[in-house]
């Protein structure tokens, strides 16, 4: 889960606005710990080259570089911050290779539930995606709120029941990678993680395909049984039997997970 070993253009900024951060900070506390040992040094009570000044109360001088060099540092910051910010809105479609590929993520308790409606497939705590595709996910939680997070794609983002937020995001090289939950939400959320492959887009053609003659169907029913908390992190695949089963479950049509009612 190495945020400093991103594997996408999303988690490529946010790695540049961090180490950028860090820099405007240490610009500031570098030369003020400097400057502690250096007047701890000077001021000591051997050194007689000292001035001892017990009557001195103000400078404007010293008060100017107090207050200015800090302000700028928050400005510096907060420009920062708000440029990769505006510039890495998660609803901003991300420039990839081929289709874009519609993800719904549903966050249960304590598992994850993915569905491409457009290959007619869903998985639990298992997602996969082609190697440089855009990827676009609406997410939504069964009970209580959640966070989906993915750190070398980049972009946490929350879910919540009786709404859906989005995320676009672009995996750059083949490998295998972990997403997470990064809100506390119960006694299975240390193990609410979730496997991540990127493949090649062929592979990944064979793998929909081969998901959609799945023996096990989501449906109404199935999505039922599957939002009962568990602490159970197996990999399941199904094949899509209603294809609207996420805007079911994002406008509560679809009653809420008892974890709800557990917590509310």
């Amino acid at each position: 889960m190495n945020v400093l070993d991103p594997q996408g253009p999303v988690g490529a900024a946010q790695k540049i606005i961090l180490l950028n951060s860090l820099g405007i900070m240490l610009a500031i506390v570098v030369p003020t710990i400097i400057a502690i040992f250096a007047f701890a040094f000077w001021f000591r009570q051997s050194n007689s080259r000292a001035r001892y000044l017990p009557d001195w109360e103000y400078s404007g001088r010293i008060e100017m570089v107090v207050w200015s060099i800090p302000a700028l540092t928050i400005f510096l910051l907060g420009g920062v911050t708000w440029i990769g910010a505006h510039d890495l809105d998660p609803r901003k479609p991300v420039a990839g290779t081929g289709e874009e590929l519609t993800i719904q993520v549903v966050s249960l308790d304590w598992r994850w539930l993915f569905i491409y409606p457009d290959q007619r497939v869903a998985t639990i705590n298992t997602l996969t995606i082609p190697e440089g595709a855009p990827l676009r996910f609406e997410l939504t939680s069964s009970s209580v709120l959640n966070a989906f997070f993915i750190p070398q794609l980049g972009s946490m983002i929350y879910t919540m029941n009786g709404m859906t937020t989005q995320l676009h995001l672009r995996a750059d090289k083949t490998g295998h990678y972990q997403g997470l939950s990064a809100h506390f939400s119960g006694d299975g959320f240390p193990n609410m993680v979730f496997d991540v492959d990127v493949v090649s887009p062929d592979d990944f053609s064979t793998w929909a395909a081969r998901a959609a003659n799945s023996p096990l169907v989501l449906n109404a029913d199935a999505y039922k049984a599957m939002t009962v908390p568990t602490m159970d992190s197996s990999r399941i695949t199904y094949r899509l039997g209603d294809p609207t089963i996420f805007h079911a479950i994002a406008t509560q049509k679809l009653p809420p997970a008892p974890g709800w009612k557990a917590i509310y």
